[in-house]
């Protein structure tokens, strides 16, 4: 993944309780992001 992706992912982990997986692929990391804001509410207008 991209530095500014893990660095999203990240923050997205802490505020929503899960773990951070370092070792995601870029697209991974991309379906990671995307799950987790529709869990903690982020990135929706």
């Amino acid at each position: 993944m991209t530095g500014a992706q893990a660095s999203y992912l990240q923050t997205l982990s802490e505020e929503s309780g899960e773990e951070f997986d370092a070792s995601l692929t870029k697209a991974q990391a991309s379906e990671r992001i995307d799950a987790l804001q529709a869990k903690t509410g982020r990135g929706q207008d």
